[in-house]
């Protein structure tokens, strides 16, 4: 602790013990917690009591007060827990009877205090943080407070109730792993004391009527099971295991929900993936009791864990496939096709019940496609999924939203009923289909896909986020043809898919709906990104009205489509402009037209997502090498500099940045090679240096640079100045002489001075730098070269760097922070923060 905090702390717990003070800024009094956290954890000798007797008296003083604030005496209940933390501060704490006066029952327990809620939270915080030896779990379990804990694991509370089952956990962990030498059984005698009191507390409950408190328990023991993987789990586990079997059969609903996520955390712990027997019965025996709705987190849980038994696996899967398997069914002629699955784990009969109910068949759906959008994406893909039929049921279940499936079975028609229009169960099959394009499917069922995907693209009835979903799938399902090997008469289909998608694509690029038109634009440019090589695409996108379209929504009323269209207008120049073979299609999509129609939204446009849009599209084309040789690029740089540098948007003036660093990383790809070779003379590699300088201050990079430096949004003087030193380390690699420190006599070098001692001040420089530099001249490569060489690049990004932190949230600014708020009683206006 530094000098300065050693002479206000004291200070600080005067005023917080003052009986006058009702209220406080309970984030000072966190970050001054936080501060103790940090301060014990590398002292934990007594020295910080004794060196700061005003710690204890202020724990004495809060004590004496009739009736201290709510705030006051949890942060005094959470500092004596930090304080308590190491064995010897505990001892001296207890010498005053500091800690049982505090914890123990004629502290706050039996308070009116304790009816507020930040004062039980304080205890219980108090409490977890003391818990890190035997003396602590000693003073809890002889004091009576255990008994508070199993209270507050009922609290009305939330953050209370959870932060005692919490404590609960790590209490039983500590007991055990510092008091228990030998494997432990079943025995009572065999674990140490507090162990036993939280064992036989899980117990009881278990054995209670008590919903709530069975689910108390569940909750413990799941936490139990994620955080700890010792082998004497499984010992408390046998101890329980038949009483928690029991509730598979019972209609407790609520523990049965917990029941499934606790026999998933402990599937997942080592101590019983590799068992064998009695816990892989349950989980088969759960998976068959369990609701489809509770079963289904359980079993997609399961699918994922690589050592799950095989036969576990397939229950698992088939619980999960169920509700796909029974509308397959409900929808199909006899023998037409099969299902997807040989045999069910529950009854059909349950499954079929849940489907027939408008509230519970959604629930049911919804629940099952978010569990298989999940495990597709799960890498590496755990479990072969039967892909066909289970694109066929998503098609199915499509087929019923938009009413183009009307089956005679009875629950083919009461599904047809309740499906209808309902966009949650669309969008949720929309995701796994487009997460199946990457798995193998069989091809004629390709085309019955595209038929429903186009019916949804056309539909007026599709809602915006059902359009955008299908534009996803539809986009990754055409990419996916793309990459297949398929056979002609599937190309020939895909043509024909082609020219439909952008015939649908037309409509929807001129809806009266922004959505729509915003994601019909990402739909068009998804495709470019994947198919600009096809010729199929390209063919069918140049006969379309699509180029004209887009362009014509770069003055479209909403700035995120004319954002989205800045996008796909950027992209198709890859095709009409930046191509090998550009096709001859007009002059209004030559690369000068695009360039000035971008510039000028650039320049003119009210809102910030377009003119982003602008600069991350002329990042690319500088980044891919479409905007010319060095010198063409140079003055396409330049110019892009020239409009973005004043933008009042930071994100305009950063993604500029970005476009002078792919700048400077093309210049180096193409001259480093000589540079670096043990041919090239020193003549060469100053012909090399001049030339590069030339260009880079001829496209105004130094000027930016230089001002980006001092820029009020910090991110952006961090940024530029890890490009200069990217560049000073290029024209001074390491070992060269620079000029750093060394006295100036020149004009130049006294105008590189005043740019160095400018810079230091940072963004109040910003004045100075923009209304004419004091002679610096940032378009001579001497000086420019002078400057890399002159100022202390690295002193100035270790500033940029250096955190607001280190001076407001240092413990003499805290503490001073907490002596304006605290002694007054009235709420404080203004946070200090």
């Amino acid at each position: 602790m530094t000098h300065e905090c050693s002479l206000l702390l004291p200070r600080v717990c005067a005023a917080l013990a003052d009986p006058r003070q009702h209220s406080s800024d309970d984030t000072c009094l966190e970050k001054l917690l936080d501060w103790f956290h940090l301060l014990t954890e590398f002292d934990p000798g007594v020295e910080l009591l004794q060196d700061n007797p005003c710690l204890t008296e202020f724990i004495i003083s809060v004590l004496a007060l009739p009736e201290p604030s709510p705030s006051i005496l949890s942060f005094t209940l959470q500092l004596a827990g930090i304080l308590a933390s190491s064995e010897n501060r505990f001892q001296c704490l207890q010498q005053e009877q500091l800690l049982v006066r505090l914890f123990g029952s004629d502290g706050p327990l039996n308070s009116a205090l304790w009816r507020d809620a930040s004062v039980r939270s304080g205890w219980v915080n108090g409490v977890h943080s003391m818990m890190q030896h035997q003396a602590a779990l000693q003073l809890l379990c002889s004091g009576g407070g255990m008994d508070v804990i199993f209270t507050l694991q009922g609290d009305p509370s939330l953050f209370v109730a959870s932060a005692a089952s919490q404590l609960l956990v790590d209490m039983l962990m500590l007991s055990v792993e510092t008091e228990v030498t030998n494997p432990l059984s079943t025995k009572d005698c065999d674990w140490p004391a507090c162990a036993q009191m939280i064992i036989k507390h899980i117990e009881d409950s278990l054995q209670s009527r008590s919903a709530a408190r069975i689910e108390q328990s569940f909750k413990l023991l799941t936490s139990l099971f994620g955080s700890c993987r010792a082998t004497w789990t499984e010992a408390l586990w046998l101890g329980v295991a038949k009483q928690v079997e029991s509730f598979l059969t019972e209609e407790t609903v609520q523990a049965q929900c917990v029941l499934a996520k606790l026999l998933l955390e402990m599937a997942w712990s080592p101590v019983f993936y590799d068992t064998e027997g009695s816990f892989w019965m349950l989980v088969t025996s759960a998976l068959a009791h369990l609701t489809p709705v509770q079963a289904g987190p359980l079993a997609v849980g399961l699918l994922k864990l690589c050592k799950c038994p095989e036969d576990v696996r397939i229950q698992a899967l088939t619980v999960l496939l169920q509700p796909m398997d029974c509308i397959l069914r409900a929808t199909s002629q006899p023998l037409e096709y099969a299902g997807l699955l040989d045999e069910s784990v529950s009854d059909p009969i349950t499954v079929e019940g849940l489907l027939s109910s408008k509230s519970s068949c959604v629930s049911l759906l919804n629940q099952t496609l978010a569990h298989l959008e999940e495990l597709l994406s799960w890498s590496p893909f755990p479990v072969d999924l039967p892909n066909t039929p289970l694109l066929r049921s998503l098609i199915t279940i499509l087929q019923f939203c938009n009413g183009f499936l009307s089956p005679a079975s009875p629950l083919g028609s009461t599904l047809s009923r309740i499906l209808i229009d309902s966009f949650r169960v669309q969008r949720s099959a929309l995701a796994v289909v487009a997460a199946l394009s990457n798995q193998k499917v069989c091809d004629t069922l390709i085309g019955s896909l595209f038929d429903v995907l186009l019916a949804y693209l056309e539909s007026p009835n599709t809602s915006p986020t059902v359009l955008k979903k299908t534009f996803q799938a539809t986009s990754k399902w055409l990419v996916h043809m793309q990459e297949l090997s398929c056979p002609n008469n599937l190309w020939q289909k895909t043509e024909k898919i082609l020219e439909d998608v952008f015939l649908v694509l037309q409509k929807r690029l001129c809806s009266p709906c922004w959505e729509i038109r915003d994601s019909s634009l990402e739909f068009l440019t998804d495709l470019i990104k994947c198919l600009r090589d096809q010729d199929e695409f390209k063919q069918s996108l140049l006969s379309s009205e699509v180029l004209k379209l887009t362009e014509n929504l770069l003055e479209d009323p909403e700035s995120y489509v004319r954002a989205s269209a800045v996008t796909a207008v950027g992209h198709l120049a890859f095709i009409t402009c930046f191509a090998p073979e550009s096709p001859a299609i007009g002059d209004e999509y030559n690369k000068e037209n695009i360039v000035a129609k971008l510039q000028e939204i650039l320049s003119t446009d009210s809102e910030g997502f377009p003119r982003r849009a602008v600069i991350n599209i002329f990042t690319q084309w500088v980044r891919q090498g479409c905007t010319g040789q060095l010198e063409e690029t140079g003055q396409f740089v330049s110019q892009v500099i020239q409009t973005a540098e004043h933008d009042l948007d930071w994100e305009v003036r950063f993604g500029c940045l970005e476009l002078v660093q792919d700048f400077c990383n093309q210049i180096f790809c193409q001259h480093l090679s000589p540079k670096c070779s043990p041919l090239s003379s020193p003549d060469t590699s100053s012909i090399h240096e001049n030339e590069l300088l030339q260009i880079l201050c001829q496209a105004k990079l130094f000027s930016f640079l230089f001002r980006s430096l001092c820029d009020c949004d910090k991110i952006l003087g961090q940024r530029a100045c890890d490009i200069l030193l990217g560049l000073s380390s290029y024209f001074y690699p390491f070992g060269t002489p620079r000029d750093l420190g060394k006295s100036v006599d020149l004009p130049a070098e006294h105008s590189i001075a005043w740019l160095q001692r400018t810079l230091r001040q940072g963004s109040l420089a910003q004045n100075f730098l923009t209304d004419g530099a004091n002679g610096v001249d940032f378009e001579d490569p001497e000086s420019m070269m002078l400057a890399l060489g002159t100022v202390d690049l690295i002193e100035l990004h270790d500033e940029l760097n250096k955190s607001s932190d280190h001076v407001e949230q240092s413990p003499q600014s805290l503490l001073q922070d907490i002596l304006a708020t605290v002694g007054t009683t009235e709420e404080n206006e203004s946070d200090c923060y």
